[in-house]
């Protein structure tokens, strides 16, 4: 098998308050983030019933190198150091998948990027990953992986080729979650009470709003080449984890060359000034790309994936 599903989805520390807040907090009404999570297990995991999520974690800012969590299983609480108020003894327990995390770091390795997958049991976790899972998970291998704060485009291109790569290897059935915003800039700390409200004339610049708004046409038109391409106009608008979150899941199933259409599972939303969505990929049917990548990667010899 190989990647059945991707999705850019927002993890913003709302979505854990109790629903009672967050009406308080967006002028009496639910945020759309909260149930287009549950639609989207619903309406989508639920059939496409994946093995293992790779989540592409943009609170893991590794400098030096990427990195994978590669542990048999993880489980504890998680207090976030950030907002506790929101974020506090959330319970996790979840298995690992080794193999597709050391298999991933190898494939990177080959490629010319610095990477490792660790299995160090007290490897801190973040909750990009544990918001999501708090909404997705029934049982599902879990892989986080890091946002290397000091990566370019083409550094996250590449990585994300090799988990593509990887997961073919392993044959598993894989979702990838780009756990991130877009644009992301806050307001100064005096000015978040009068615009924590989830409208989107609340995000930093009416200029931000417009870049975010014109890469979800692209993507609801499948047009992964041009969100690409445009990555250093993009990077004025300071989109989250320089968008590696979402450059490593959609290189992984071919990348510029991806054609797969988006479909929103939330509105576009403000949250205290950054740009936030759930967008979801479904793989088409003829394959990711025109030349169907993934296809062509998962027949290959395990000599050519390694190069020798």
């Amino acid at each position: 098998m190989a990647v059945v599903g991707f999705g850019l989805l927002s993890h913003v520390p709302t979505i854990m308050l109790p629903e009672a807040t967050r009406r308080e907090l967006n002028e009496g009404k639910e945020i759309s983030l909260v149930p287009g999570l549950h639609r989207l297990r619903e309406e989508v995991l639920d059939e496409l019933a994946p093995e293992t999520f790779v989540i592409f974690d943009t609170h893991w800012a590794s400098t030096v190198e990427h990195l994978l969590a590669a542990q048999p299983r993880r489980a504890g609480r998680y207090t976030s150091d950030e907002l506790p108020r929101g974020m506090a003894g959330i319970p996790y327990d979840y298995r690992g998948d080794p193999e597709l995390a050391h298999r991933a770091a190898e494939a990177a390795r080959d490629a010319g990027q610095p990477a490792h997958a660790s299995d160090d049991p007290r490897l801190p976790v973040h909750y990009p990953t544990i918001n999501l899972l708090h909404y997705l998970w029934r049982g599902e291998r879990v892989v986080s992986a890091s946002c290397a704060q000091t990566g370019e485009t083409a550094d996250f291109l590449a990585m994300g080729r090799a988990i593509g790569e990887a997961v073919a290897e392993t044959g598993r059935r894989v979702v990838l979650l780009a756990s991130g915003g877009m644009s992301h800039r806050f307001w100064p700390l005096s000015q978040i009470p009068e615009r924590e409200a989830s409208h989107p004339r609340h995000v930093r610049t009416p200029e931000a709003r417009a870049a975010d708004e014109e890469r979800l046409r692209w993507f609801e038109a499948g047009n992964h080449r041009r969100v690409i391409e445009t990555m250093d106009d993009y990077a004025r608008f300071a989109p989250e984890g320089r968008f590696g979150h979402y450059l490593m899941a959609v290189a992984a199933v071919g990348g510029a060359d991806c054609a797969a259409p988006g479909r929103r599972f939330s509105d576009y939303e403000n949250s205290i000034g950054t740009g936030q969505v759930h967008v979801w990929f479904d793989r088409p049917s003829n394959g990711w790309t025109r030349e169907s990548e993934t296809d062509r990667i998962s027949a290959m010899p395990r000599s050519r994936l390694r190069g020798s």
